[in-house]
């Protein structure tokens, strides 16, 4: 089958439930989108909320945090857990990644004699008095860790989690809260066996899971395939060859672009049904979010380039520090750098860059006051500024009459 990028664009967009933005509802929709894509990624940069909240508030109707805290710290129904990356995932996957629990046990289990000796006495501690952060456990040798010296402490929990043993109770903040699984977790889903037999059969599945994250994805190397253990270059490719002969992925043919992809065979109806006129809609994406795990894609799709520039110098950023796209219909139109007050509750626009080819219509403007009225809602902001020392108050100075247009009133006001 060979489709126009446009063609591309909306399938994975349509699977992404972004062509339609904000539409899934409450926490049976955040449920239902994890296990759709796997995984959401999550980070503990707080600008604008967490990556995994900013992945969600662009797909559920009027999201609010408390739905993925209550699924993963009182449902039980989503798990942290290492995926892509540090990631939140379903607690059906918990048999599926048995494989790196054994792994980590044989990494940590015997690797500092100091954890060792620690063991017994967090275990005890945990059993006594509940859940605990590091914080409150007083072992305060430092030992090396998995990416720089830490408190022994730190070490002993977090060990205790990648096998296994403990999982995150709850958060405050970024500080997670550690408890055992078997106090929190069904013991048939703690029990249950691994279903991938073999290492091949582990990295059909993880392969085939990575395209589901986005919806159409190519064998090329990429940050999509961040966190697979055990899978090089060689392994990705014999496991898209094993998949592809089983029939549980089908090649794609995209105009202009030499490389194949792929969707799973679940995908083949909503791909028939792919649309070729649309409302547009603005959503603001994730830096993170699953969309944008391979970066080469996006621009060879979407012709949009974008890279997550929190860890460049200031001087080599070519934009700012947490800069979130601006989806529009099947297009990204924009990128801006957005803060958030926690205390006075502004949200604050530093800067905003239009695409080179955008045109700035009517109705594009009251889509991006609607989106920001959605984004307020979801941060709780009473109020939105724009920076004028910036090109933004000259790129979007029509926000400021945002107030008299939307349907919720936010006081708007330039810097």
């Amino acid at each position: 089958m060979k489709l126009t990028k446009k063609q591309a664009r909306q399938f994975i967009l349509t699977y992404q439930n972004l062509i339609n933005p904000r539409t899934l509802q409450g926490k049976k929709g955040v449920l239902d989108y994890i296990k759709q894509v796997g995984c959401i990624q999550y980070d503990p940069l707080n600008m604008v909320g967490y990556n995994s909240n900013l992945v969600l508030q662009s797909r559920i109707e009027n999201y609010r945090p408390e739905y993925l805290e209550e699924l993963s710290y009182t449902d039980r129904k989503l798990l942290d857990g290492w995926d892509k990356n540090m990631s939140i995932y379903s607690l059906d996957d918990w048999p599926y990644f048995q494989r790196y629990r054994e792994e980590a046990y044989q990494r940590y289990g015997h690797n500092s004699d100091l954890i060792t000796e620690i063991l017994a006495e967090v275990r005890e501690t945990l059993k006594k008095n509940g859940p605990k952060s590091s914080l409150e456990l007083k072992f305060d040798n430092v030992v090396d860790w998995a990416w720089a010296p830490t408190r022994a402490a730190r070490a002993a929990l977090e060990s205790m989690f990648f096998w296994g043993e403990l999982i995150v109770h709850h958060k405050v903040g970024t500080r997670k809260y550690y408890d055992f699984t078997e106090k929190n977790l069904p013991a048939a889903i703690i029990s249950s066996p691994d279903p991938n037999k073999t290492l091949e059969d582990y990295l059909d599945w993880h392969v085939k899971r990575r395209i589901g994250a986005i919806g159409l994805l190519w064998g090329r190397p990429s940050d999509a395939w961040l966190g697979i253990h055990w899978m090089k270059s060689k392994e990705r490719i014999a496991a898209f060859s094993r998949l592809e002969k089983k029939g549980e992925i089908l090649p794609i043919e995209v105009e202009d672009i030499e490389y194949p992809f792929f969707i799973r065979k679940e995908e083949v109806v909503l791909l028939d049904q792919t649309i070729n006129e649309i409302n547009p809609q603005v959503s603001f994406i994730a830096p993170l979010d699953n969309l944008l795990w391979d970066r080469k894609l996006i621009k060879e799709i979407f012709g949009f380039e974008y890279t997550w520039e929190v860890y460049k110098p200031v001087s080599e950023r070519k934009y700012g520090y947490y800069v979130l796209p601006v989806l529009y219909g099947d297009k990204f139109i924009a990128r801006f750098e957005p803060k958030f007050n926690r205390k006075t509750k502004i949200l604050e626009i530093i800067n905003w860059w239009w695409e080179p080819d955008t045109v700035i219509s009517e109705d594009l403007q009251k889509a991006i006051i609607i989106c920001f009225d959605h984004f307020s809602n979801y941060l709780g902001a009473t109020g939105i500024k724009i920076n004028s020392q910036s090109n933004t108050a000259t790129n979007i100075s029509w926000i400021k009459d945002a107030g008299k247009k939307r349907a919720v009133e936010i006081v708007t006001e330039v810097l």
